[in-house]
């Protein structure tokens, strides 16, 4: 059973700005991924979490996402009182790093200014883990990300998928869609993964590690 969706401070007012054009360098603006694969065929896919918490987030700042000539899906808004831009890579999961590379340069960011958004196998169905830095545990998406923008240092909200089950191909599982069980539970799931990103924009990764990774 899931944890109860805990409840953090009220949200300072979230906005958002309709076109993505500004390519200034802000040190306060943080740039927020998700990972998926583009087109209908994957939309529910497992592998897809990132991309859907994304759309959560879009959600809160009232924008929606628009071609972005990064090669990415992205809206330009405010979480927290501070500036954002969400974004979803238009490219397969195995070259996310392409375009998530070319946005970074676009808005003149650093690396440490950056949040992936991404389904993670060995963390239990659910389950949200904040992360910064570290390795990539086999996930193509974060693999491109590496070899694109030269640093793991960029930090990771991590929403658990769970392991297949009886031997099951891990490839076929991410590729699959959720079973009808699992959906009934995403709302909650992608709300507590924007949550997150949420209190990172706070606080820094520290505080959001506090809150989501008690164990």
């Amino acid at each position: 059973m899931l944890l109860q969706r805990k409840k953090g401070p009220p949200r300072a007012k979230t906005t958002a700005s309709r076109e993505p054009a500004r390519s200034g360098a802000r040190p306060d603006r943080w740039l927020v991924v998700g990972l998926g694969n583009p087109g209908e065929r994957y939309a529910r896919n497992r592998h897809n979490a990132g991309a859907m918490a994304i759309d959560e987030l879009a959600s809160r700042v009232g924008g929606s996402l628009k071609r972005h000539k990064s090669g990415s899906l992205a809206a330009e808004g405010k979480l927290s009182g501070h500036p954002v831009v969400l974004a979803r890579p238009a490219s397969f999961m195995n070259d996310s790093g392409r375009p998530v590379g070319a946005l970074l340069r676009f808005y003149k960011s650093p690396a440490e200014r950056l949040i992936v958004v991404h389904d993670e196998l060995d963390i239990p169905f659910g389950r949200i883990r904040v992360k910064a830095g570290g390795g990539t545990a086999g996930h193509n998406g974060l693999s491109s990300l590496l070899a694109h923008i030269g640093t793991p240092h960029f930090v990771r909200v991590r929403i658990g998928i769970s392991r297949p089950r009886g031997g099951r191909d891990a490839v076929g599982y991410v590729l699959a869609d959720f079973s009808p069980a699992e959906r009934k539970e995403l709302p909650d799931i992608l709300g507590r993964a924007a949550d997150a990103v949420e209190r990172i924009i706070e606080g820094g990764p520290e505080t959001a590690m506090n809150e989501f990774n008690p164990d």
